[in-house]
């Protein structure tokens, strides 16, 4: 599996993404929208970074029983209830995704929404990897 990063000089430089992401790979994993629920399918955390913590630790969690790494991360979509707080948090969310998913950054996107399945849950992510 192959995945190329693609960030043209001619677009702002990308904070946390990727602009494009091509991919060659035989098996695509497409990995269903994760909150911060815990195994008892409450949602877990008060802060929108804790919650991050968990929906990413989550969707990382259903990426690695399909046999995948986040490395094999080729899209992500974060939705978040609200995108000024969303922004406001987005040096600390860096660093928990730098953390848990390393440095090689997905072509992505945040998408505010009125509310999410849980009317607790702040955020949630889903997305889709390419593997060998």
């Amino acid at each position: 599996m192959t995945l190329h990063r693609h960030n043209p000089a001619e677009l702002s430089p990308p904070t946390g993404f990727s602009h494009a992401v091509t991919a060659t790979g035989s098996r695509l994993v497409f990995l269903a929208g994760q909150t911060a629920l815990d195994t008892d399918g409450k949602v877990v955390g008060e802060t929108l970074p804790e919650q991050f913590t968990t929906a990413l630790s989550n969707l990382l969690a259903a990426l690695r029983h399909a046999g995948g790494a986040p490395a094999d991360l080729a899209r992500v979509t974060v939705y978040a209830t609200d995108v000024a707080e969303y922004r406001a948090h987005a040096a600390e969310l860096g660093r928990i995704w730098r953390q848990l998913a390393g440095r090689e950054y997905p072509a992505m996107a945040v998408v505010g929404v009125v509310r999410l399945w849980d009317d607790q849950a702040r955020v949630e992510l889903d997305g889709f990897a390419v593997l060998d």
